[in-house]
């Protein structure tokens, strides 16, 4: 099951670390979609002979029209310019569709900013399905496991733009920061 909490200010240490406050600070789910706009979703039926059966994922897909698939294993062997992958999936971007990854196998970090700018850490296990919205900044690591296998959803063809921080004016920022007005004043 998916973990959630405020991250440090250590900027100096390994990302692959935790990075909590002291004292730590969890978020629970409902908390994490209030500040962010952040999905969760948990599939029971991650072995790949089974996925197609899974409920929530079907009607996810469904309701939210993916209708293209594939599949990265991040890890130094599968992963070719491994060092300098990462390095890019940990610059702070943004992107102008919903970034959805299932954790098939392994284990990561997404981290996310919330409406006071602070990161947010989210832990991510096989069987973890998260939405990152359109227009977030965001990024993400491994973690000392150096091992995750992911499947990624996309609407239409997959374009995959990262928009590195300052990106305030791209019309994707700017609806995301209107839909979370709305959801940060409850």
């Amino acid at each position: 099951m998916v973990r959630v909490w405020y991250m440090d200010d250590d900027v100096v240490s390994d990302q692959r670390l935790e990075h909590h406050k002291n004292p730590p600070k969890y978020l629970d789910l409902q908390t994490l979609n209030h500040l962010t706009g952040v999905e969760y979703f948990n599939v029971i039926q991650i072995e790949s002979d089974n996925l197609l059966e899974d409920q929530v994922l079907t009607k996810l897909r469904q309701e939210r029209n993916y209708n293209y698939e594939d599949e990265i294993i991040c890890s130094k062997e599968c992963l070719p310019n491994y060092e300098e992958k990462l390095k890019s999936f940990y610059t702070e971007h943004l992107h102008t569709d919903e970034e959805i990854r299932l954790v098939l196998d392994g284990s990561g970090y997404f981290d996310v900013r919330d409406k006071n700018d602070e990161w947010i850490r989210i832990e991510v296990t096989k069987g973890d399905l998260i939405i990152i919205p359109a227009g977030i900044y965001h990024r993400f690591t491994l973690d000392v496991n150096n091992y995750i296998q992911a499947k990624r959803y996309f609407i239409g063809e997959p374009v995959w733009t990262p928009h590195n921080r300052p990106a305030d004016d791209m019309e994707c920022r700017v609806n995301y920061l209107k839909k979370l007005q709305p959801i940060t004043a409850l």
